[in-house]
């Protein structure tokens, strides 16, 4: 993978128990473990000592480092600080075992090997820790002046980490002395688990390469915390400047930054950024991002610019991805238009709606959301053309409409595919049998049903259902090829809308069985199959698909002139 230095499989006692030392980034997210969060590591330690397990995988661990001495914890902070509070509350144990005069010499050397390896030590005259992990910024102080030297940890004037912290402690010190009562069992429980506790350690020279890591990760499904290292850099951009930085500008900060992840959660904002970014900007791929504000915002003011507006667009973001959002009040055409989008699982145009929201009157919002609704289904559903060509035009699109606050409909010419186009498309369509697709296909069925009915049905309707007229697996009675099956029984031509309470009972029955059933039906879509074909075969379904196109490039039309 590019940009990283080392990717190595370690054991905890191989990470923490040499001469490294390992920094919490000042700004990186506070400790947040709860108690679920150290029972279940808790039961996985059990395992391991007890030999039920030989070994667990701990995940991803990764760091930063420049000079292969201190490394920075990007990703798998919270994992190694509950490490670490686990084998302080296992070192106040054998604390308390010398104080009581138990072994107490060699509790002693066990203590103090101990809290060497994995801890630190005490410096003998000024009683300073020189401990092997830094935390961040709000933790840091607590952790060393509290929870390493063992004494007196406060209750009060405590921030929500600290009280985790403190909580975690206790935890495990209560969990500890349940199950080990001897120094030497104590030792020997960190001794063994230490060596099967395993992560996978990527080490990266910089925050971009670490960036990078993180977007390679997500690609393939590792869910890991770019967003706290965004939060790192935009918050050391502000320590960092020239005109010096105040504690009410950083609680500023954090009351931004828990806003919008308050309205988000942590793993969406990367996503929301590069939509946002896009909407005023040049085009950036996810994989560019990091680097695009690196370059971009570098100093307190623009920090600020930038989450005061990331708030505000948070809640446009949201809004977007939920059509029942309060910020609709309730307009039913931004409330349809956006239901179709979600059907279609359009992202492509979300930087541009962002773009128009923020800059354009209602009815002119309305007006693309109508138009990217149409073009997606043209363009996407049915043309199967490229998303990232579709999606650089929405974004020059939007960039126009942020700095102009106008557009034109004839910007959006060269992603709608002509009549002609999207007819022949719509001749050959197939959808396959999967949730997404049946929400597509519902849909198409239930527009077209409306278009020759006159009627409005909910495109979501629960009550309606999607008739497969030659069943997707028919019986013998139907006397028909596999290879026909396979090529009809997908395609939109034999597909019909059914009351649902009506398809329960027809299942795999033949034609003449269901045709009956058709004529009942309230659609009228359907009742025209009964009506209009004696039989099913291929010729049926490729003949009633080619009449769904030639009714589809009415239904799905604008005028771009």
């Amino acid at each position: 993978m590019e940009g990283i230095k080392d990717t190595s499989t370690l054991t905890f006692r191989k990470i923490l128990g040499n001469g490294l030392t390992y920094v919490i980034p000042k700004f990186q997210r506070d400790y947040s473990w709860e108690s679920e969060h150290w029972d279940d590591l808790w039961q996985d330690l059990e395992d391991l000592y007890t030999d039920r397990e030989n070994a667990h995988y701990m995940g991803y661990l990764v760091l930063q480092t420049t000079d292969q001495k201190e490394h920075k914890i990007i990703d798998g902070q919270q994992r190694i600080t509950t490490m670490s509070l686990l084998i302080i509350a296992i070192l106040k144990h054998l604390k308390a075992l010398e104080e009581n005069s138990i072994d107490s010499d060699k509790n002693k050397i066990r203590r103090e090997q101990l809290q060497n390896s994995y801890i630190g030590y005490l410096d003998p005259v000024t009683l300073v820790p020189k401990n092997k992990l830094k935390l961040n910024r709000n933790n840091d102080n607590f952790y060393r002046a509290y929870i390493v030297p063992m004494g007196h940890i406060p209750q009060r004037n405590t921030n929500a980490s600290e009280k985790l912290m403190r909580a975690c402690f206790e935890w495990y010190y209560e969990k500890v002395a349940t199950k080990y009562k001897t120094g030497e069992e104590l030792v020997s429980f960190i001794d063994k688990v230490v060596d099967k506790l395993f992560f996978t350690v990527i080490t990266v020279g910089d925050e971009l390469n670490a960036y990078k890591v993180f977007e390679t990760l997500n690609a393939r499904g590792v869910q890991l915390s770019s967003s706290d290292l965004l939060k790192n850099y935009l918050f050391s951009s502000v320590d960092s400047d020239p005109n010096g930085a105040h504690i009410e500008e950083f609680n500023q900060l954090e009351l931004y930054w828990d806003q919008i992840i308050g309205k988000l959660g942590s793993e969406k904002l990367p996503e929301f950024l590069r939509y946002y970014w896009n909407s005023s900007n040049k085009t950036v791929r996810k994989n560019d991002l990091f680097k695009t504000i690196k370059k971009s915002i570098n100093s307190k003011e623009q920090v600020f610019q930038l989450l005061r507006d990331l708030v505000q667009k948070a809640d446009i973001y949201k809004a977007l991805l939920n059509p029942n959002d309060e910020l609709w009040g309730g307009n039913n055409e931004i409330i349809n238009s956006l239901e179709e989008l979600r059907i279609f699982g359009a992202k492509q145009p979300v930087s541009l709606l962002i773009a128009a929201y923020s800059n354009l009157p209602q009815e002119q919002f309305i007006k693309i959301l109508k138009i990217c609704s149409i073009i997606y289904m043209r363009y996407n559903v049915i043309g199967g053309l490229n998303p990232n060509d579709q999606e650089n035009v929405f974004n020059r699109i939007s960039n126009i409409i942020s700095t102009e606050k106008t557009f034109n409909k004839s910007d959006f010419s060269e992603i709608y595919p002509s009549d002609e186009e999207f007819e022949a498309s719509f001749l050959n369509k197939e959808l396959g049998n999967n949730s997404r697709n049946r929400k597509v296909i519902k849909y198409i069925l239930t527009k077209i049903e409306n278009h020759i009915s006159g009627l409005d049905y909910d495109v979501t309707s629960e009550k309606n259902s999607i008739e497969h007229i030659l069943p997707e697996n028919p019986t013998v009675e139907w006397d028909v090829d596999d290879e026909v099956v396979e090529r009809c029984r997908y395609r939109l031509g034999n597909l019909t809308l059914l009351e649902k309470v009506k398809n329960n009972n027809l299942q795999n029955a033949v034609y003449q069985v269901k045709k009956d059933v058709f004529l009942t039906s309230g659609f009228e879509s359907t009742k025209k199959i009964a009506e209009e074909y004696e039989k099913w075969s291929e010729d049926e379904v490729v003949k009633r698909q080619k009449s769904m196109a030639k009714l589809a490039k009415s239904i799905w039309r604008i005028n771009l002139q």
